[in-house]
């Protein structure tokens, strides 16, 4: 018979909805959304809500998902292809795929926020400009 500290193979490690909302500091209210969603699917023990490993990782990548730019949409359907038995590859592709499209629309914002910066920098001088000729009229 195993010792108290270990844990038996079947014995999955298990969270409730506020261990996973304090762990990655948000909501309940939003691990509810992401469940409305489709994106978490967490067994019920009566009205208790159980998560395991699977929904816990699913969880940190939404988060990572949005935090890089990506919507719900797209980070559902890279978690839809996810095989915990094969290699991934058709995940991975379609992963590169997206960040390739985010990172090509993140350059070009840059683009034009450098252009704006550097605008507003130019009207900035004149109005200065224009500040000191009436002061010294």
């Amino acid at each position: 018979m195993p010792g108290p500290d270990v844990v038996e193979p079947s014995a999955e490690l298990t969270y409730t909805i506020s261990e996973l909302a304090s762990e990655f500091a948000i909501t309940a209210r939003a691990i509810r959304f992401y469940e409305d969603k489709n994106l978490l699917q967490p067994r019920r023990n009566g009205l208790a809500r159980v998560y395991g490993r699977r929904d816990r990782g699913r969880l940190k990548l939404i988060l990572r998902g949005k935090r890089l730019g990506f919507t719900l949409s797209d980070i559902s359907e890279m978690l839809d292809l996810y095989d915990p038995h094969g290699e991934g590859r058709n995940q991975l592709r379609l992963a590169q795929a997206k960040i390739n499209k985010r990172l090509a629309v993140l350059k070009q914002q840059r683009r034009d926020i450098d252009e704006v910066i550097g605008e507003l920098q130019e009207n900035c001088g004149l109005v200065t400009a224009q500040l000191d000729q009436n002061n010294g009229a």
